[in-house]
């Protein structure tokens, strides 16, 4: 299961939204080995497509850097679906590499009368994909 707060929740739907008609993408590290998301670190979609999103190799590598500094892993890995259901495609599932992330994706479109949005969590370990339970709390306690 994902818990995350509602702050950072918030925050992941507000950049799918504003990114829009483009994939919109994202890291929330948190520290090493915790699995709890704390830090919220909006990427630019380099690829800047509706259907295709993908990290600047360079500011992934300043990232990884970065959360390695700070003692740090991510925790979630986020992006954007502008025109279909929020389900990890298969570009999704390849470049899934970190199996201890959560995958979240964000729907922006109103696939199947589901509403202006979805948002869905999945564990991505050797191209198998598992959905995952979404807990959204106040606070962690």
């Amino acid at each position: 299961m994902l818990t995350l707060t509602k702050a950072l929740y918030d925050q992941i739907v507000e950049h799918s939204r504003q990114d829009h008609p483009d994939e919109a993408c994202g890291v929330v590290a948190g520290p090493a080995g915790s699995g709890r998301p704390e830090r919220f670190i909006p990427m630019l979609n380099a690829a800047r497509s509706p259907t295709f999103y993908e990290f600047d190799s360079a500011d992934l590598l300043k990232l990884y850097r970065e959360m390695d500094d700070r003692d740090e892993e991510p925790v979630i890995i986020y992006h954007s679906h502008t025109a279909t259901e929020a389900y990890p495609s298969r570009t999704d599932i390849s470049y899934a590499n970190e199996p201890a992330a959560h995958y979240v994706l964000v729907s922006t479109a109103d696939a199947e009368d589901a509403g202006p949005f979805q948002f869905r969590s999945f564990r991505i370990v050797d191209g198998t994909v598992t959905e995952e339970e979404v807990e959204v709390v106040a606070a962690y306690s």
